[in-house]
């Protein structure tokens, strides 16, 4: 007898679940099936998990495809299966291709190919509809994108587009998913679109997404211009969709507590923000060759205004610009200066120029601080006059920290409204503006397209 095992959280239970457990099946005469418990998917950083821990067995109960069925409550515990069940065969999706090559040295080990043409009729659930979603981009943030979305349930990445068809097949070959070269052919296979293109194409997808009835989530800056972040918004509300712009920061538990804590009033009245963000580049790297939309604040921007943005809002008196500048005429290094009524803030990134990266929060009480990196907020703490008072706080923050966003877009589309307030589109509008305003003053603007 050839024993087989393989592992999962079937979630939403649909056709490509079924499908899986059925050529697993066939792989030997004795099939046990491992369902991961709700707490284990959380220690691993598995978001999102709808369906009880029971609803999730019977549903593999129901394929007959499962001689023995098991509960996975562990890290190591794979291991100690495949020893305890006596298992000639491990397998599981292609998309865990070697993260369990470890265990090769006790079994076979066989990753079974992914159904790559996913139809809505197949990933349709008893009580709703699975979103299909499809990548517009190839690039670094778009490779991140996919192992992120494996980790929230409820989502299916369909495929990729590219104008370039070698860079999407690229792309599609690594991640097992569809190349598109046809945008009319790739809106037509997904529901949603997670944009990771080049900012100066930002606005064109997104409206021709919206058009197509498409949800969007895009990188930021979403788009570079206030009027047109309100077009695309005003969009999307007319037609019901969802447009969420993509920055990680505004989406992770820490940096939510963070803004919750500074608003609480333990720190007094907020008078001075400080942000900075820097990472050095490579001269030839794309943030500092492309002379219309690279440089530092385009780059890195986003994320010291949010913070800002958040506590003060969009009502400053003044903004001022200061930069250092490289031979092409890209910003290296910007200090954005703000004075609001009740407050004074500067917004640091660089990427020529390393600095020390922190959030400072100043109040009339005390002062909260996060250390670099706080955009990927895991520790803060905070001050007051008394230095021997000090109160710490913590959060977990997985990966690539995609995961967070993912989720509430996911959410989002599904009806849910309770996370708008991570970041509003008046907030994503406000920092389009002063985007905006940067390029005026530092770019042949008028020719850009912005």
């Amino acid at each position: 007898m050839i024993k087989v095992i393989t592992y999962g959280t079937y979630d939403l239970f649909h056709e490509g679940h079924y499908r899986l457990l059925q050529r697993a099946k066939q792989l030997g005469d004795y099939l046990i099936v491992g369902v991961t418990t709700e707490e284990y998917d959380r220690t691993r950083g598995k978001l999102n998990v709808i369906d009880s821990l029971m609803t999730r067995i019977e549903n593999v109960k129901k394929t007959g495809f499962a001689d023995e069925i098991i509960i996975e409550e562990s890290a190591g515990q794979k291991f100690r299966d495949i020893q305890k069940y006596k298992v000639d065969i491990f397998t599981v999706g292609s998309d865990w291709t070697g993260q369990f090559d470890y265990l090769k040295d006790y079994c076979e080990v066989i990753y079974l190919e992914r159904t790559k043409n996913i139809s809505s009729t197949m990933l349709r659930t008893k009580n709703r509809q699975i979103p299909r979603i499809g990548i517009i981009g190839t690039g670094r943030i778009a490779n991140r994108f996919i192992p992120e979305s494996k980790l929230v349930s409820g989502l299916s990445t369909q495929g990729v587009y590219n104008p370039h068809m070698e860079h999407a097949l690229r792309f599609a070959e690594k991640w097992e998913i569809n190349a598109y070269q046809d945008l009319e052919a790739f809106f037509e296979a997904i529901d949603a679109v997670y944009i990771a293109s080049p900012h100066g194409t930002h606005y064109a997808y997104i409206k021709s997404a919206l058009e197509h009835g498409k949800h969007v989530l895009c990188e930021k800056p979403m788009v570079l211009e206030t009027a047109r972040a309100e077009e695309l918004f005003s969009c999307a509300k007319e037609k019901n969709l969802v447009l969420m712009e993509g920055i990680k920061t505004a989406y992770c538990p820490g940096f939510a507590n963070l803004m919750g804590i500074a608003c609480s009033g333990i720190i007094g009245n907020i008078r001075n923000v400080e942000t900075c963000f820097t990472k050095l580049e490579r001269p030839d790297s794309r943030e500092l060759t492309d002379v219309i939309y690279g440089g530092s604040f385009t780059e890195l921007g986003s994320y010291v205004l949010l913070p800002i943005v958040k506590l003060f809002g969009k009502e400053y008196k003044q903004l001022l610009f200061h930069s250092i500048s490289g031979e092409n005429g890209l910003d290296l290094f910007t200090k954005a200066s703000f004075i609001y009524p009740n407050g004074i803030a500067t917004a640091t990134c660089g990427l020529g120029v390393k600095s020390e990266g922190r959030l400072l929060i100043a109040g009339t009480k005390g002062y909260l601080v996060a250390e670099a990196p706080w955009w990927k907020t895991t520790y803060f703490e905070v001050h007051y006059e008394d230095p021997g008072k000090v109160e710490k706080f913590s959060d977990r923050f997985l990966g690539e920290g995609l995961r967070y966003e993912i989720s509430d877009f996911l959410s989002m589309i599904n009806g849910s409204s309770k996370n708008e307030f991570k970041l509003t589109r008046g907030e994503s509008t406000t920092m389009a503006g002063i985007m905006e305003q940067f390029l005026r003053e530092n770019r042949d603007y008028e020719h850009m397209g912005a």
